[in-house]
Order: structure tokens, then sequence, then C-alpha cells
């Protein structure tokens, strides 16, 4: 039989121009074939090809330095970049900006759902995720600059109501990931801290007629596997990579709490300051309830694990990450998609759909800009291009939503002690703004859906009713006018029994 083992350079010159690339990996190097996209990168800049890329993403894959997508970032190499998150790749998202490469952002959990659309020659994915956000191609249809023009999705009706359709993909080839291969191809990944969409993406691109390459650290002799633990069998897997210094994470070469093969205990984790952050984690945290599914997003809800932990009741509930940890505690920053101590880890297209179908309690995520209409920006603003992750997936589903934030941006600092919170420098930068640049919850949407709505800052908190924002409770020590309505665009509507914040959150 002929091995299938080759070089990453052999892997990079198997890519022709114009084709259509796969490529499984999270932020932070979390499942990145990072050797094959340096040595498709390095092909360009040796030989000037291949050309015209599209690549296709569910999650942002980068450190935000260097890696990841940023290995592609030559003009040429990508023509579109359609993607579930674009904010690990500031080389690309340079790109993009400058209309250079068109790029689409849909939601992670409709990317990731498409693999498995692909593979079984459906007609693409159906889901109302993404209606009244930048995804409906009413609004813009997930295009992110003015050179992307095609319309990838649309809006349909089943049975009186609106869904959003996005057809099927078509792929080339695939670069995947794991940790152990045998000579066969059979791929296993126990030293990985999530295992994404492998499988999926291989069974796609292969019933595609497209070629599948998978990076792994280790090489093992056929029939060696145990065939439980193999997460893309052979039969998918047309060629292999070792790369003997694959990392796990960004900041990891090897990590065993990562992938459950240690468990560490929580209370040894370093406990957060008590600042505008920890503020905002605590009152958050007001809103579980034992045994709740919660989902963290990336930044300030981050803080919600490390207060829960500190203040012991981290086990009254069980908390999850979309890119398949279920329990323990979500590890923030970059490396944000592993776990402390996660109880299982499941592929995260199974994630997905779960949340899709209303399986999260609650779930708390991060606002770049909040309007009077309880619209939240969270993927494009100025020269800031995120893109949505899975925040979309999460908040149109969840049973409940927190927004967390700082009430302004840009220079805010404030003193936190004595059951009080002090302003020492206001924001120059308002995140309560009139009309959000980008709609990444559609708080319409939200009021149809009759969802709950709260937005959680380090001075107030705000509820989404029918007829708009409702500020509910300031911090002791806030004044009303100047520390909070003269730092909005728009009036909330003040609860006659206007609250104050409990003061232990400040102590």
């Amino acid at each position: 039989m002929k091995s299938k083992v080759i070089a990453a350079e052999d892997a990079a010159a198997l890519v022709e121009d114009g084709a259509r690339l796969a490529v499984q990996g999270s932020g932070g190097g979390i499942g990145e074939p990072g050797a094959l996209l340096r040595a498709l990168g390095l092909r360009f800049l040796r030989e000037g090809g291949p050309k015209g890329l599209t690549v296709t993403h569910s999650t942002g894959i980068g450190d935000k330095k260097e890696t990841g997508m940023d290995y592609l970032a030559h003009r040429g190499l990508v023509k579109r970049d359609i993607a579930g998150h674009l904010g690990m790749a500031p080389a690309m998202a340079e790109l993009i900006m400058n209309n250079e490469v068109e790029a689409y952002n849909f939601p992670q959990g409709v990317l990731s759902h498409m693999y498995s659309a692909v593979a079984a020659k459906t007609p693409g994915v159906i889901t109302k995720v993404g209606l009244g956000t930048y995804v409906d191609p009413r609004v813009e249809g997930g295009k992110m600059n003015a050179l992307t023009r095609e319309e990838l999705v649309r809006v349909m009706e089943i049975d009186g109501e609106e869904w959003l359709f996005y057809p099927r993909f078509t792929f080339d080839i695939a670069f995947v990931r794991g940790t152990t291969a045998d000579t066969k191809g059979n791929i296993t990944s126990e030293e990985e801290g999530a295992l994404l969409e492998a499988i999926s993406i291989a069974q796609a691109v292969k019933n595609c007629g497209g070629i599948v390459v998978a990076q792994v650290k280790y090489l093992a002799q056929a029939g060696t596997l145990n065939p439980l633990h193999v997460k893309i069998p052979g039969i998918y897997v047309d060629y292999i990579v070792v790369d003997p210094e694959q990392k796990q994470t960004a900041l990891d070469f090897y990590n065993p709490v990562y992938c459950g093969k240690l468990k560490v205990p929580l209370e040894t984790l370093p406990p957060i300051a008590l600042d505008e952050r920890k503020v905002i984690a605590r009152r958050a945290a007001k809103e579980i309830f034992p045994g709740a599914v919660v989902n963290l997003g990336v930044g300030q809800p981050s803080g919600i694990a490390a207060v829960a932990a500190e203040e012991g009741f981290i086990e009254d509930f069980t908390l999850t990450v979309e890119q398949g940890a279920i329990g323990g505690t979500p590890v923030g920053g970059i490396i944000f998609g592993v776990a402390h101590n996660a109880e299982a880890i499941i592929p995260m297209d199974a994630q997905f759909r779960f949340y899709d179908g209303g399986g999260l309690d609650i779930a708390f995520l991060g606002m770049a800009q909040t309007d009077a209409a309880g619209n939240v920006n969270a993927s494009k603003v100025g020269k800031m291009l995120a893109g949505c992750g899975g925040f979309i997936n999460i908040t149109q589903n969840a049973k409940k939503v927190v927004f967390c934030g700082t009430f302004t941006a840009r220079n805010f600092s404030c003193a936190v002690g004595g059951g009080e919170l002090t302003i020492t420098g206001e924001g120059t930068a308002k995140k309560f703004v009139e009309a959000v640049s980008q709609i990444t919850f559609s708080g319409a949407y939200a009021k149809k859906m009759s969802r709950p709505v709260l937005y959680i800052t380090e001075r107030a908190v705000f509820c989404l009713k029918e007829d708009g924002l409702h500020l509910l409770e300031i911090a002791p020590g806030v004044r009303l006018q100047e520390d909070i309505l003269d730092q909005m665009e728009f009036k909330p509507i003040i609860e006659p029994d206007l609250k104050i914040m409990d003061r232990e959150i400040f102590s």
C-alpha cells in the first residue's frame, strides 16, 4: 500500500489555483493545522501561487499575531474568506477591511452544520439563526466589505414562518488535525482540547471528490489504535503530515488538563482582582440558578467562572463552551475554547445542535455597542473586525441572555471598594448609542420570541421590554444623570422603583 505520509510542503503543493479549502481549527491554535497553513503561505511567497483560493473556517483561526489565517494573508492568495470569526487573524482582517479579499461572516454554528450538509448532499442549512441580524440578506447578508457582492444566504418561508437558507458549499481540499495517525490514516485526538468538526469536514470534502490532509503529532502502525478512539476514519484521509512540534494551543505545547487527562483543584485557579470586571461578573452570576446549563462568551463574561470558583458555587451549575466542552471552567483569552476539568468534550457541530434547539438555560455574552432598540453589536466597530463566532446562535436561542460589558470604552477607569464604585476616568467612547453600527443581536427578534434580555455593566443594569430599554439598577456611589444618562446617546426608560445594586458586589 502506498504511504499516505507526506511532508507539509508536498501537501501545500496539492492546493491548486482557485481551490476551495476547508480548514479545521479554533482561535489560539486549538485544533489548528498550523504546519499546513504555514507551508501553504510559504509556497505562495516562493512560487507566487496558488492564487484565488476560497477558504472556509467556522471559527477564528490564529493567535492575533501571525499564525492561523495570517499565514495566508498575502495579496492574491485568498480571493474569498468565509468565516465564523475573523478577529484572530489581524493581517487577514486588514486585507478584508481594505477590500482586497471578499469576506463573509456567518454564524459559527451555521458553518459548523454546513459541513454535515455538504457531506450528506442536502440542499444546505435551513435555520432561523441570523434572522434580523447583519447576516439576514435584508440587512447585510453577512458581507463584510464593499468588494463582497454575491448573495450566499436568502430568506425563505416554510409553513408561514421565516427561515434563512444557506445553500450548500462545495470543497476541493481540507486541512484537518488530530493527535495520532496510523499508517492507514485513522486519526485519534487524545491530546486535543477540542474535537471541533474534524469528522464532518473530512466527510464533506471526501464526498465532494476532494483531498483530505490530516496534520498530526505522532505516527503509529496500522491496526494499533483503539477503534473507539478514532475520530476520523482512515477511509476519509488521503494524506498525513506529521509535525512533532505540533502545539496543543498557541500557549501550550501540551497541557493534560485541557484534554481531560488531569483534573486540577479549581480553588487553586487565581482569583480576579476587585475591579470593574469582577463587579460585572458578580452581578451577572446572580442570574444563575442551581442546575442551569450555561454558556460564557469570551471577554468580560469569562470572569463569571472565576467568581463562581472563588465564591464556591461553581458546582451548582454546568458551564459549556461552543467548541464542545461541557462542565468544568472555560479558559479565557486567546485560547478560549478549551476548559479546565471538562466532564465531556463533544464535536462542535453537536454542541451547536443543542444550542440551536434552546438547550441553554442562560448565556452571558459581551457587547461592544447597544442601542435604544436593544440591538447589540459585537462583530464590527470602526476598525475592529471580529465577526460573530457563536454569538448569534447562542443569543438567539438561549432561554435567557445576559450581555456583559463596561458602560463606556477607551480610557475608562474606576475604583471599587467599600461597597461603592468610583469612576476615576470616564471612557471616551460611548457604548450605549442611538443605533449600533452592525446588528449582531436583534432586539426586535428577541421581543418577538419573548426572550428575557439583561444588559449588565459596572454601574447600571438594563433589561429589554416591549417599549425599549429599561434602567433597573445603578451602582452605589454613581450619579444617575452625570455618570449614566449623560454617557448615553439615548434616554432609557427609568423604572419607577430604580434599585441600587447590591453593595456586597463592590466589597
